[in-house]
């Protein structure tokens, strides 16, 4: 196991991954933000290099054991073997805390429940479908209805993210939707007087994520407005556009299949390891 810190090898290692989408997403959008600026403390380790099998991100240092939202990580693998040897390594993921690991390779589900059941940890795994659009630059211009403009959340509104967020309203929630809000890109929506009324976050890993509309401001196409916002300013950071959507959520499906993103074979699996640890603390 090796944790890449040079800045060339992650260069280098962010050209590999662009040659491995789709299926590298999440892994590729972390390494991205790492080799710019790196805002969400994250590293990449990888089971040897340069000639890797196997490719991890996670967070860097000290992780709550209690709080998986903060303490998510994404792989990707050009051999299998290998990922299940990297995961195997001492060191490489903390299994005595509740950690959620991603990606889009049908094989981290098998090789998380194979080694989960060897070391008597549990599992909680929830599936999404994963769209990306491979060219922002063809989807037609915005236009926000009348009354509504583009503009930003501040960290005064992380109360209304955490109570409408599906997976949210709880104190750690609350706490990784202000981080993410403080250190990654989103796009808002907001009415004449600047409340907002719909936005799209992302996340560590640049994954368009919490995109919501005000019930009461629904079937007006802002959330078509805040995606194609959103996937314009992406594709000028030099970043991928790509979600994660819920299987039985079929008119965010269809509001993505009309902007010109294409779904991915298979899904994207969220493996939450020890979810009895996922909770607050006192």
């Amino acid at each position: 196991m090796k944790i890449l810190t040079c800045p060339a090898h992650l260069q280098r290692l962010e050209g590999i991954l662009r040659k491995s989408l789709p299926f590298a997403l999440p892994v590729f959008g972390a390494v991205l933000n790492i080799n710019r600026g790196n805002p969400g403390n994250y590293e990449v380790l990888v089971d040897k290099w340069p000639e890797f099998g196997a490719v991890l991100a996670r967070p860097s240092g000290e992780v709550p054991v209690n709080d998986s939202y903060w303490n998510t990580q994404a792989a990707f693998y050009r051999d299998l073997g290998a990922y299940r040897a990297l995961l195997e390594t001492p060191g490489c993921l903390p299994w005595d805390a509740a950690f959620t690991l991603i990606g889009l390779q049908d094989g981290m589900t098998t090789v998380s429940q194979n080694l989960a059941g060897r070391k008597g940890v549990e599992l909680d795994i929830v599936d999404y479908y994963c769209y990306w659009h491979p060219d922002p630059s063809t989807m037609p211009e915005p236009r926000p209805a009348p009354g509504v403009r583009v503009g930003s959340l501040s960290p005064s509104h992380v109360d209304l993210l955490n109570d409408t967020w599906p997976y949210g309203r709880n104190a750690r929630s609350r706490r990784y939707l202000a981080e993410i809000l403080g250190r990654f890109p989103q796009v808002c929506l907001q009415d004449g007087s600047g409340q907002p009324v719909a936005w799209v976050l992302t996340d560590h890993f640049g994954t368009g994520t919490h995109s919501y509309t005000l019930p009461e401001q629904r079937r007006r196409g802002l959330m078509q407005v805040a995606l194609t916002v959103a996937a314009q300013r992406a594709h000028a950071r030099g970043f991928p556009t790509f979600g994660h959507t819920a299987l039985g959520n079929r008119p965010m499906q269809q509001l993505q299949e009309v902007l010109g993103h294409q779904r991915l074979p298979g899904v994207c699996s969220y493996i939450l390891h020890n979810p009895s640890l996922d909770r607050d603390g006192p």
